[in-house]
């Protein structure tokens, strides 16, 4: 439900924006209409983001305890194992640059090559033993492992165009992404604290798939974007520890909503 709530915030405030453009443009002269025709064009895009992990913890993971030298800044403990892990999102934001090639009359291929900065979270609940200790009984915490990113993005898309109609125009665009992660150095400066930071690896894969609408004003195309990315392969970087050692498998997935001006 957590994943839902964002989601139809962003369709809710796309459909109002489309609501008040649309009513604006009733039997007014088409902008731009030679837009479309030119075999190329540029433009830049601002966009807020939502960074998540899709996340897949070790089988059995309750059961698993973790020796002193597997759980490295629970100083107190002896021993101690993972009750539950979860994925906490926060908004972000993303500049991009636009290059848009025109295929046909209702195909163009773009490139849009961005920057984007955004956090993740990690939190661990976690039960620890300290067996040295006379009379010592299990305790809990909460471990909150957050990973910075500044991700420098290369995705390509095929933008399906629906028909025109006045100054507006639907669309549809499905496409892949690579995307390295500058944040790196950072997370191990961090290690050499003593709160161990979770890493994740520089590159990352993802496939793309997003809709959106375009409004020709007098003097560019302004579009809102909806876009979801979904990472194909694990990034994290395993360290023999009880952070990175409870999960199995964890990807990105990004929900993203783009204001693009042509």
């Amino acid at each position: 439900m957590k994943d839902i709530a964002p989601i139809s915030i962003r369709i809710l405030i796309v459909l109002m924006l489309c609501s008040f453009l649309g009513r604006s443009q009733v039997n007014k002269v088409p902008n731009l209409q030679k837009f479309d025709y030119a075999p190329y064009h540029f433009g830049f895009t601002l966009a807020m983001n939502q960074m998540f992990f899709s996340l897949k913890t070790v089988e059995n993971m309750e059961d698993i305890w973790f020796k002193k030298q597997s759980i490295p800044d629970i100083f107190v403990a002896d021993s101690a194992r993972v009750l539950s892990l979860n994925s906490e999102e926060s908004f972000g934001f993303t500049i991009g640059i636009v290059s848009n090639l025109r295929l046909g009359e209702y195909f163009d291929l773009r490139f849009v090559p961005d920057l984007a900065f955004g956090e993740r979270d990690l939190i661990y609940e976690i039960e620890y033993d300290d067996q040295n200790l006379p009379g010592f009984s299990p305790d809990t915490l909460i471990s909150d492992k957050k990973i910075y990113s500044t991700l420098v993005e290369f995705p390509v898309h095929i933008k399906y165009k629906a028909m025109r109609l006045q100054n507006s125009r639907v669309y549809v665009l499905a496409g892949m992404k690579y995307t390295l992660d500058l944040a790196k150095e950072s997370k191990k400066m961090a290690d050499e604290s003593d709160n161990k930071h979770v890493k994740i690896n520089m590159n990352d894969f993802l496939a793309e798939a997003g809709v959106g609408f375009d409004f020709y004003t007098t003097y560019f195309k302004f579009g809102v974007e909806l876009k979801m990315g979904y990472g194909f392969k694990d990034i994290l970087e395993r360290e023999d520890n009880i952070y990175t050692d409870s999960i199995e498998e964890l990807r990105s997935k990004i929900f993203q909503l783009t204001f693009t001006f042509e």
